[in-house]
């Protein structure tokens, strides 16, 4: 599902974000990306949803070479990548309703295929009750379950969660993974990048740990180990 062949990134002429990384994720699993701060998690993650392009090297979703991809060719693989960030980044006047219809409103989606689909993500993240609250209405947790369920509007093959449960406290924070184990039952392929020692040992899942912009660990049913 991803694979990164020989990939580095370099910014500047010497600062390495990334040094020969090789990796391959297997469609359907659940994947720990870890690490301290500054060792490449955001730029591999940025690499996969193409905010950035490797220096060496070629990345791959799917049976799609990435490496160079086309500006106008993005819109189209975001479609196929769930992002659920740190920060919410959710519409502040529009209501759950209408923040997960955003997406599908953008991509041209018929109205009578947004009403089917947009129940059907919030009831799966337990917003049913809810699509007329707007995000300040929200716990913490309730907005990152409101971006989780916009990043499914589009069914993607893939779920990418950059530190998504960085401003929650423990309780919210083991509800959302939850959440993103149901996900991935469904047999979406969920990469999550978190810093969360307790998080990462409590799935019992893929751990991949970056250290300098290298892969210094890959363990199939993995701890943090830093």
């Amino acid at each position: 599902m991803i694979r990164f062949k020989n990939v580095s990134k370099v910014y500047g002429s010497d600062t390495y974000a990334l040094k020969n990384i090789n990796l391959r994720i297997k469609p359907g699993e659940f994947v720990s990306i870890v690490g301290q701060s500054g060792t490449g998690k955001t730029t591999l993650i940025r690499l996969i949803i193409a905010e950035e392009k490797p220096s060496k090297g070629r990345v791959i979703i799917g049976d799609w070479d990435i490496t160079n991809i086309k500006g106008r060719e993005i819109s189209i693989l975001r479609r196929q990548i769930g992002v659920v960030f740190q920060d919410f980044k959710l519409l502040p006047r529009k209501t759950v309703l209408e923040n997960v219809s955003f997406g599908l409103e953008v991509a041209g989606t018929k109205q009578s295929r947004i009403s089917k689909i947009v129940p059907q993500v919030l009831k799966i993240v337990g917003l049913e009750n809810k699509e007329d609250r707007f995000p300040r209405q929200l716990s913490g947790g309730e907005q990152q379950r409101t971006v989780i369920a916009r990043s499914l509007v589009h069914r993607p093959k893939i779920l990418v969660a950059d530190e998504p449960t960085g401003n929650l406290d423990s309780i919210n924070s083991q509800e959302i993974i939850n959440l993103l184990r149901k996900i991935n039952e469904f047999g979406t392929t969920v990469v999550l990048v978190t810093h969360n020692r307790e998080i990462v040992n409590s799935l019992r899942k893929r751990v991949i740990t970056l250290d300098q912009g290298m892969i210094i660990s890959d363990q199939v049913s993995g701890k943090y180990i830093l």
